[in-house]
């Protein structure tokens, strides 16, 4: 049975994992990256105070679309199962936009209802469903570190940005028995961003393993390709890219 390594981060592997098991390869959890909410999320709370500025907001990953929904905050009294709600008035007709299936089903998930989703699950394919953006203000919660494509683009098309920093992804601590199953060798190495690359070469350096002549010659089985764009920067070869960019993406160019 082919070994796959999974480099996401631990929380957001499960389903994945379980593919890759029905379609019949080995998952080997090996998290180099793990996600936390910024501690401070003031600016998020004070745009939801104004959220009828706004014309859309873009959610770019499931990380986004949780911290936004659950973030670490004290609730008001009486609580509420959503701190920033996005359901029937509460939107004061702000539009919402995802990236990638994925994003979007977990909105649908919370009762959202999502107006856009682009057909290449980039960031360079989110203009265009936007409409006319002169003067309006779009709202992007994202990642501390993040590329700049979409706000350029808005703020080139005439648009006012507003971009908040809410969650940030730091390395993982190296995995015991990933670190184990590397050394013993594995059949494919996945990535799904930019810092899982970025992460498995520091995190595969520090353990003493060269990342680019890894036990076995791996594939490298990229999600997409900004990562796969990020993958060959750092010297890799031998690499596949998932016609859709998913995990499930992922699963069927294994499959082939």
């Amino acid at each position: 049975m082919p070994k796959v390594l999974i480099t996401r981060s631990r929380k957001q592997s499960q389903s994945f994992a379980d593919a890759l098991e029905d379609a019949g390869f080995e998952p080997i959890f090996f998290p180099v990256i793990q996600i936390r909410p910024m501690d401070d999320l003031s600016a998020l709370e004070e745009a939801m105070t104004q959220i009828d500025k706004y014309a859309w907001i873009i959610f770019s990953s499931t990380n986004a679309v949780d911290v936004f929904f659950n973030p670490p905050l004290t609730p008001p009294e009486g609580g509420r199962t959503s701190p920033f709600p996005l359901r029937g008035k509460a939107r004061m007709g702000v539009k919402i936009a995802a990236i990638g299936s994925k994003t979007e089903a977990s909105l649908k998930s919370r009762g959202v209802t999502v107006d856009f989703v682009p057909k290449e699950y980039v960031g360079e394919a989110m203009l265009a469903g936007l409409g006319d953006v002169q003067d309006k203000w779009i709202l992007l919660p994202r990642a501390k570190v993040a590329r700049e494509v979409v706000p350029r683009q808005i703020i080139a098309a005439g648009g006012i940005v507003h971009e908040i920093a809410i969650y940030e992804t730091l390395p993982a601590i190296p995995d015991i028995e990933g670190l184990d199953a590397l050394r013993e060798g594995v059949d494919v190495v996945t990535f799904t961003s930019p810092s899982t690359v970025k992460n498995f070469v520091a995190i595969t350096k520090a353990s003493e393993l060269d990342p680019l002549n890894l036990p076995n010659n791996p594939l490298f089985a990229c999600i997409g390709p900004v990562t796969e764009k990020a993958a060959k920067k750092a010297g890799f070869s031998s690499i596949v890219v998932a016609e859709t960019y998913t995990t499930d993406g992922l699963v069927e160019v294994l499959k082939k």
